[in-house]
């Protein structure tokens, strides 16, 4: 039987966005995702379909993501840097199925936090 096509279906980069600052979150050792991203025309070109330290570029049908944290301290930023990665092209592989070209992961602060108490 010959499967009949419905319509289209289309991801936002918003929703792109939001998996991957969601996912980046959720990773130990990461503070918080980077939000000063410097001059204007640095936003203007970074801020394609995200925002808040997440930038998307869908490029054929595949996507490249940049993330922006700061880190906690402690914690081996390169092996950081690496888990990012593997979970946030996990995350878009296994939720909306778009390849992913590319997750770059630039390490913009080292926070130290007060003890609780």
């Amino acid at each position: 039987m010959a499967e009949q096509k419905l319509g289209t279906v289309r991801i936002s980069p918003q929703v792109l966005a939001t998996i991957a600052r969601l996912t980046t979150l959720a990773v130990p050792g990461v503070a918080s995702l980077y939000h000063d991203l410097g001059s204007d025309v640095d936003r203007l070109f970074r801020g394609r379909g995200g925002g808040g330290g997440i930038s998307i570029e869908v490029v054929d049908g595949a996507v490249r993501v940049d993330v922006d944290i700061v880190a906690d301290k402690d914690v081996n930023l390169y092996e950081l840097g690496l888990e990012i990665q593997t979970q946030v092209a996990r995350a878009i592989k296994e939720m909306v199925g778009m390849p992913v070209l590319a997750v770059n992961v630039h390490i913009a602060d080292v926070t130290i936090r007060a003890p609780a108490g």
